[in-house]
């Protein structure tokens, strides 16, 4: 699948914007969103008001776990995440976690857990002691069904086989293996050395343990990252035939990841360079079989994330593209996002903040956001469009009496450039994003994000909060 995408097109919108995994997004919370307010949301997520939704009508809960312990932080990384932690400090951070779930569940009860995922940081950076003290935490506070979706991240670098069974041993079903890029030079300049075969046996001890899908994480516009070089990453992994594929841009943020100041970015391909190398991902991955999802995740036609995609029920969230199980996610953890009920609320992202607020019985929430029916209808919009590249103007069916095409009239008219070059086309009953357009579906959410010119103009030294849309 190739496209030709016009130079001046990619320059005219090449420009910071949200990759929209929540909306609004999260510059615009507040601390005005405290843990009273938390509480109260964790308290409606059984009576749910104004059109909200519920962990109750939806079946059950999303659980994220932030496990954000590295051995050694990359150049590139823009995860909160820490490094240089003796093991006594994963166990204060475990005993801190057993105290939020001890808070959490006094107010909600033990209810069911449908999917739980555990990011980071690395979460394989914890022992066979501590993996399985935080999976019996888990089970203790939610009811862990055979049916409910198991994942985590990992680091193939610390990966071994008898790690990779007792993962399986612990339930998780799904694991994603951070690759990013085999080049021993791109290794060089992101700090980050990873050698082709360290990678090989972990993925293969992973299909032996026999884990459902074994998942590959890339990421292009790195350091010294060339056309060429990337051919053999992409090569490497269609060896390897992972179940999905997600191939993120980096995001050079330094003002937010002062660990980045050790990239260097007079070798960084950017703009149509940095483009062109994920045209070349998108071309390799759709020759070899794969399907393209959303924005930057491609799958296997029979994985259930493709399946989802092409049936309409594909969701986003702060995990990323997903099936959606559930329609509450609750994030654990510091720096955890949880979505509940119409609320969205974050975790302290600094360890001594979240442990200090643990030690005086109070739940670590620093902001959070009450969505109200204009957010809501807003966030539909644009997850619309993110996951399905097409906004139906009737909603009636998902509690939404009003006809889009009234009530954003105005956004769609500031949508006229985008009609005009091509990324959209608005039909009869429908805005749709064309083959083009895809390439650019940021920026077409961006014309519905009411809070976006306030989120624009926070930055850190006047510098953009947000990655680049190319």
């Amino acid at each position: 699948m190739r496209s030709e995408v016009p130079g001046a097109l990619l320059a005219k919108y090449d420009r910071p914007g949200p990759r929209y995994t929540s909306y609004p997004t999260v510059p615009a919370w507040t601390a005005t969103f405290d843990e009273a307010a938390y509480r109260q949301a964790l308290r409606d997520l059984g009576s749910p008001k104004d059109g909200a939704h519920s962990a109750a009508d939806a079946g059950g809960l999303c659980v994220y776990l932030h496990l954000p312990f590295c051995a050694r932080r990359c150049h590139y990384c823009g995860c909160n995440a820490l490094d240089g932690c003796g093991r006594s400090v994963v166990d204060g951070y475990l005993d801190h976690l057993e105290r939020e779930l001890d808070l959490i569940t006094g107010i909600l009860g033990r209810r069911r857990a449908v999917q739980i995922h555990w990011g980071g940081g690395t979460p394989n950076f914890l022992n066979e002691p501590q993996l399985r003290r935080a999976m019996g935490l888990l089970q203790d506070a939610f009811i862990v069904t055979a049916e409910a979706e198991m994942s985590l991240e990992s680091d193939p670098r610390l990966g071994t086989a008898e790690q990779a069974d007792l993962l399986r041993e612990l339930g998780f079903a799904r694991i994603s293996l951070g690759v990013q890029d085999i080049d021993p030079a791109v290794q060089q300049a992101i700090g980050r050395i990873q050698p082709a075969e360290r990678t090989r046996r972990f993925y293969e001890a992973c299909r032996a343990a026999g884990f459902a899908s074994v998942n590959l994480d890339l990421v292009y516009g790195l350091p010294r990252q060339t056309p060429a070089g990337l051919a053999r990453t992409l090569d490497f992994v269609q060896e390897l035939d992972p179940d999905r594929i997600a191939c993120f841009g980096y995001a050079h943020v330094p003002w937010v990841r002062p660990n980045q100041e050790k990239v260097d970015t007079t070798d960084m391909p950017t703009g149509a360079a940095k483009f062109a190398l994920f045209q070349q991902a998108l071309e390799t991955f759709t020759d070899a079989g794969y399907e393209w999802i959303g924005m930057d995740h491609f799958a296997r036609p029979t994985d259930e994330l493709a399946v989802a995609a092409r049936e309409r029920r594909l969701h986003r969230n702060f995990m990323g593209y997903t099936t959606r199980p559930a329609a509450d996610l609750l994030a654990l953890g510091m720096s955890g996002i949880s979505e509940l009920n119409g609320a969205f609320a974050q975790n302290d992202p600094d360890l001594a903040g979240y442990q200090r607020a643990l030690d005086e019985g109070r739940l670590p929430v620093v902001k959070g956001h009450r969505l109200n029916a204009d957010d809501r209808l807003r966030r539909l919009a644009i997850t619309h469009l993110m996951c399905n590249l097409e906004l139906p103007w009737d909603l009636a069916a998902a509690g939404f009496g009003v006809r889009l095409d009234d009530v954003l009239a105005g956004e769609l008219e500031r949508m006229a450039p985008l009609v005009e070059d091509g990324l959209v086309v608005r039909e009869a009953d429908r805005l749709r994003v064309t083959d083009l357009g895809r390439f650019f579906v940021r920026n077409v959410c961006m014309e519905l994000d009411a809070y976006l010119p306030r989120e624009t103009a926070a930055t850190s030294g006047g510098r953009p909060i947000f990655s680049r849309t190319v």
